[in-house]
């Protein structure tokens, strides 16, 4: 029998994505989408790299997930992700009717936590804080070399 992969497990995948986004001088926010198991979708923030300011991981992942799936739900899946999903991603997690959210380091700026219960679908859960420390280094590494 396979054995049962970890939140851990998963987010330090989303961590590797954020990774290759700090590579490519992009915001480093990485993510992966789990269904039953499986990494049905992996992806990095790409907006400096496409010149689109809604290239974000999670919204690159989607898309990904729902055409491997064949169809735009994704009740069954979990999105892991380095740093708490926008507002923008939270929208499309809602028309997705994403099952789970699992995120690293929160957006203490956008303070969208306090929005969970008003854009997010019902029955999406939320963690958070799963590998904060290593989220938050990566992220504070990125802007401090951009100050």
């Amino acid at each position: 029998m396979a054995e049962k992969k970890t939140d851990e497990y998963y987010m330090e995948q989303a961590l590797a994505q954020a990774k290759m986004a700090y590579e490519k001088d992009e915001v480093p926010i990485g993510c992966v989408i789990v269904c039953e198991g499986q990494i049905i979708a992996r992806a990095h923030n790409l907006s400096e790299t496409l010149n689109d300011p809604t290239a974000h991981a999670e919204m690159q992942a989607f898309t990904i997930a729902t055409d491997f799936l064949g169809g735009k739900s994704l009740q069954k899946c979990t999105l892991y992700v380095t740093v708490e999903p926008c507002v923008m991603c939270c929208g499309a997690a809602y028309w997705e009717q994403l099952g789970k959210i699992v995120y690293g380091a929160s957006d203490v700026k956008r303070h969208v936590a306090e929005l969970h219960d008003k854009i997010l679908h019902p029955k999406t859960e939320v963690v958070g804080g799963v590998l904060k420390e290593q989220c938050e280094e990566l992220m504070q590494k990125f802007f401090k070399e951009k100050r």
